[in-house]
């Protein structure tokens, strides 16, 4: 099963994300390819592909995309074999923005769509603030997307408010699991049930 999980900047997203990695087995994490910096507490191939401008135009140019957006002046996209290598062994997980996740919507029509909203408007921006690692200017035109992206909820299949963290993750979790329990999750193992009981 694929899970998009989205929201605006200083959501959370990646935070939960890895704790929900970390929590429930089964569960891969799709890595997108970026033009923007690393950061410190980042690794290449692990976080991000991390590319070069021209580099990742060559890949639009050939396709390469299941999703690509620019966003605060950078590229970011998904890859096709990223999806298909990964999604048919385990459910896979993608971090990505609000414009990719609205492409994606349109292309994978069974894939599960989260929407991660911070509690308050203070918060996000007390957030992004907090990190460290962007300009004043950056972080405003952050906060302005924020504003536009933030509408974009009721696109989304669930909603996770990221107030308190540990409830956070919990919810994303259970969304993944309760996943697992539908019923055309479930048929191949419901057929192996159903022959045990005419077997006697």
């Amino acid at each position: 099963m694929l899970f998009v999980i989205s929201g605006p900047s200083g959501c959370g997203k990646s935070t939960l994300v890895r704790q929900v990695m970390s929590r429930v087995a089964g569960v891969d994490f799709s890595i997108s390819h970026t033009t923007r910096k690393r950061r410190d507490s980042e690794q290449d191939k692990k976080d991000y592909y991390f590319i070069s401008r021209a580099e990742f135009e060559e890949l639009i140019k050939e396709d390469r995309f299941a999703e690509w957006a620019k966003v605060h002046g950078y590229y970011y996209g998904t890859s096709k074999r990223e999806i298909e290598t990964k999604a048919g062994k385990k459910d896979l997980l993608l971090d990505i923005d609000v414009q990719g996740a609205q492409q994606l919507k349109k292309k994978y029509k069974k894939a599960v769509f989260v929407f991660i909203l911070p509690p308050v408007y203070k918060e996000l921006k007390a957030r992004l603030e907090k990190r460290g690692d962007v300009s004043r200017k950056a972080i405003e035109k952050r906060l302005a997307t924020a504003k536009k992206e933030i509408r974009a909820y009721h696109g989304f299949d669930y909603i996770v408010i990221n107030d308190d963290l540990e409830t956070a993750v919990e919810e994303l979790a259970s969304v993944v699991l309760s996943q697992r329990c539908e019923l055309d999750a479930r048929q191949k193992e419901i057929v192996s049930i159903l022959q045990s009981f005419s077997e006697e």
